[in-house]
């Protein structure tokens, strides 16, 4: 515990950097019990202890297709935020995760003479490399999720530290028998559960939803003891999906609200959109198939401007990218289904994975909140 009282401003954009941000808040109070956080982000942030100008939703980006809708709300939002933090500089700044927005804002501030650290490494080693002399202009610390990405800095001679993944502190020994007891799914002992993630964003869910219930349609038809379960990210995600779907009633799917991972931990195959419930299924050693669908000029830019041959976090860290990946022209309830009954037909191939998601697990199991915090304070204590 420090005497030294702090100011810090942070902004997080969307429920996953809400997360992270009142994890790193919580640790850092526990530093600075007086410490003051101030910026943008959501209830949990705000349960956390920060003084929340402007709701993240408010910056929260769908993608390049949903960019120029909110784009003029954005600028301003971020306008107003430089000028009060030039007026009543903080100690430090954190940009958690939306590098559109965070680093412009952090550029700005760190000309002020305001540090700034990033919180999650945009995926720069992936695509619009070009963005890591902002990153440099911008960043005096990054902080990353994974170790290749930490050394990625390192080699763009920017100080990093890699911290690990939250969501590998969070999960434990899978437990599928307690899962579905948890959620309350109806379920014959034996009986095989099909995990269905359609994604919590709105062009996500318009683009998938009608897929995936073509796919249990034909996965019933072959097997009509096989069950599904389908968590919705929110009550509009839900309406979404059923004005673009239709009704299920005809099919064995058991809904949930919210609870995506454990819907994934009591399903024994999941076929999700490609994001951050991709890296859930790998730490709770869940075989999966990843999904994507964009709009044409969105995947057409992304084509342009990527530096990868793989999507899914999982296929960026295991030794070899064995995750089926189907994406755009690919993305086909035929292919899909495919996938599927690949690991129903190869228990072998399963087991193998498993092992390969349980060692993932353990690399990135570091205690993040704590080691993102320790970061922070050396930083701040540096002055």
């Amino acid at each position: 515990m420090r005497s030294k009282v702090v100011r810090i401003g942070i902004v997080a954009g969307e429920p996953s950097g809400d997360k992270l941000g009142a994890g790193l808040i919580k640790a850092l109070m526990s530093e600075y019990p007086g410490a003051e956080f101030v910026g943008i982000g959501g209830p949990k942030m705000r349960q956390a202890g920060c003084d929340t100008l402007y709701d993240m939703e408010r910056i929260e980006l769908m993608g390049i297709d949903g960019l120029f809708d909110k784009l003029g709300d954005i600028l301003k939002i971020r306008a107003a935020l430089y000028r009060k933090f030039v007026a009543h500089p903080p100690h430090l700044f954190i940009g958690v995760d939306v590098p559109d927005f965070n680093l412009g804002l952090e550029r700005k501030l760190k000309k002020k003479n305001i540090r700034t650290i990033h919180y999650v490494s945009p995926t720069v080693w992936a695509w619009r490399g070009y963005r890591i002399h902002k990153i440099r202009r911008a960043v005096d610390h990054m902080l990353t999720l994974f170790p290749f990405e930490a050394e990625f800095y390192k080699r763009h001679k920017i100080p990093v530290t890699c911290v690990g993944h939250p969501i590998a502190d969070e999960i434990g020994q899978p437990d599928k028998i307690a899962a579905r007891k948890k959620i309350g799914i109806p379920i014959s002992p034996g009986n095989l559960v099909i995990g269905l993630l359609p994604g919590s964003r709105r062009s996500e869910v318009k683009n998938l939803g009608a897929l995936f219930v073509e796919v249990a349609e034909k996965i019933h038809n072959a097997d009509p003891t096989i069950q599904f379960v389908l968590p919705f990210a929110s009550a509009q995600m839900q309406k979404i999906f059923y004005d673009v779907a239709g009704s299920t009633a005809q099919l064995p799917i058991f809904t949930l609200n919210g609870q995506s991972r454990d819907a994934i931990e009591a399903s024994d195959i999941v076929v999700l959109a490609s994001g951050t419930a991709a890296l859930e299924a790998a730490l709770l050693c869940r075989p999966h198939v990843i999904v994507y669908k964009l709009s044409p000029l969105a995947y057409w830019l992304f084509q342009k401007l990527r530096h990868v041959d793989y999507y899914s976090m999982p296929n960026q860290l295991l030794p070899e990218p064995v995750i089926p990946e189907l994406v755009q022209d690919q993305a086909t309830a035929d292919n899909i289904v495919h996938a599927v009954n690949e690991f129903i037909k190869n228990p072998q191939k399963v087991q193998k994975l498993e092992q390969d998601f349980i060692d993932l697990h353990k690399q990135l199991k570091r205690n993040a909140n704590l080691q993102a915090s320790k970061a922070i304070v050396k930083l701040l204590e540096s002055s």
